[in-house]
């Protein structure tokens, strides 16, 4: 089939922003809020028109048949003028920069056409309706720089979404660093996380690292990670203080978690005007947390997030000290599969144990240990450890520095799951855990 035969198209079907699926007509991508308009068209096809060689050379097709017929031009005559007319020298003309005037002062280039007549649509990307403009102080749209953004991301004025503050995150104190990403294929981050530090009664350090991951298929996921993760920060950074175990502060802040998720779907607020496409089940979301405080390491989770142990010496085998609550964990608990088998079957990661209004009977699993030797804490979510699932994978994934660098160490394993695909929102906290040396005589 020749080229001219090829049919164009004629709408884009995905969104050059985010590749979700579009529809014919669409504007603006549902998902991200691309202004499609602004995207080219594709050119239209044009005839081939063979281009004359000038006498006395060579055709580019010599030897492959005759020499196509050349046409003299017709000689050049000025309006008004007889035929045979001296052929006036064409003013010159640059290419580099602005035109010379003419005689008659104007330049010798190309007027540009006339303004659009009173009454044409303005371009809504550069004339925004007075009404849409931002007032002082407001926020500003970041493409058309003159709209104003809604309490949902978008631009009234040309519909653009707006970068979220929780696309990506950093945070990192003295002992305990976490990042969080949006990904690459997912139009927002259902993720969210919250570390902190307190002292124990006796003044020593207690560290907190809590990691959550929102349910996609429920509504406002990423409002229910948001809140379980404070929820939980708030009663650990409250309970530790006073004397509670650490276990016990888990198993606690967990319970917190969920009721403040709970609670969501008590006051629904605008979620139908949220994310209207999105069935109106209870939000939920998985949690994990870790705590190390007087030389403990304690770890608590509900749903599929983990926790990973990295000695500092390479040469130890690193663990997984969390078990799935999924499909997977359920099949391999009972004999029915090895780890493999069950980890490669499409219902692998349907999940077990939530936090949410609609979620079975709450069961926090918490677990503590006693390391031995210095090591690094890993909490993520499911976003990495899909491109890190064995402990050895996870811990070759850790760069070697990550125990003196935590943050850097999490931007690394960020970064991994990017190259890896990105195809979830990834969340990872780092926690190095340090023991102190042994003296002499104990045991």
């Amino acid at each position: 089939m020749n080229m001219s035969q090829k049919p164009q198209e004629t709408a884009l079907s995905r969104c050059p922003g985010c590749e979700e699926p579009l529809e014919p007509g669409d504007l603006f991508c549902g998902a991200c809020g691309y202004d499609l308009s602004a995207v080219p068209e594709p050119p239209q096809d044009r005839p081939t028109i063979a281009i004359a060689t000038p006498a006395g050379e060579p055709s580019p097709g010599a030897g492959f048949g005759p020499a196509p017929e050349t046409v003299e031009p017709a000689p050049w005559q000025a309006p008004g003028s007889s035929p045979g007319a001296e052929r006036p020298v064409p003013p010159a003309t640059r290419v580099d920069g602005p035109a010379a005037p003419t005689a008659s002062g104007t330049s010798g280039d190309f007027e540009l056409a006339a303004p659009a007549a009173a009454g044409a649509a303005p371009d809504p990307r550069t004339s925004p309706d007075p009404a849409l403009a931002p007032s002082a102080g407001a926020k500003v749209c970041v493409a058309c720089r003159a709209g104003r953004v809604d309490n949902d991301g978008y631009c009234e004025n040309c519909g653009h979404a707006q970068p979220r503050e929780r696309d990506h995150m950093e945070q990192e104190l003295e002992s305990v660093a976490a990042v969080s990403d949006r990904g690459l294929r997912h139009h927002r981050n259902e993720d969210a996380f919250a570390v902190s530090t307190t002292a124990l009664p006796d003044g020593s350090p207690a560290v907190v690292a809590i990691v959550c991951d929102g349910v996609s298929s429920a509504s406002r996921p990423d409002e229910a990670s948001a809140a379980a993760a404070h929820a939980a920060n708030e009663a650990l950074l409250e309970s530790l203080p006073r004397g509670t175990h650490p276990q016990q502060a888990m198993h606690e802040a967990i319970v917190a978690a969920a009721e403040s998720v709970n609670r969501l779907a008590q006051d629904p607020g605008q979620a139908q005007e949220h994310d209207p496409h999105r069935h109106q089940n209870a939000p939920a979301c998985t949690l994990v947390g870790a705590i190390m405080a007087s030389g403990l390491l304690v770890v608590g989770w509900v749903g599929d997030s983990r926790v990973y142990w990295v000695p500092e010496d390479r040469a130890t085998a690193p663990a997984r000290l969390t078990e799935d609550d999924s499909w997977a964990a359920q099949m391999v608990a009972a004999g029915l599969m090895n780890e493999a088998e069950a980890y490669a079957d499409e219902r692998a990661h349907a999940i077990t144990g939530w936090l949410g209004a609609d979620a079975y009977e709450l069961e926090p699993h918490t677990a503590s240990f006693k390391p031995d030797r210095p090591g690094l804490v890993v909490v993520c979510t499911d976003g990495l450890w899909n491109y890190a699932e064995a402990a050895a994978e996870m811990a070759a994934a850790v760069p070697e520095d990550a125990f003196e660098r935590p943050l850097h160490g999490a931007q690394v394993l960020v970064g991994h799951a990017l190259d890896g695909g990105g195809h979830d929102n990834v969340t990872v906290a780092l926690l190095p855990f340090a023991v102190p040396p042994q003296g002499a005589g104990s045991a």
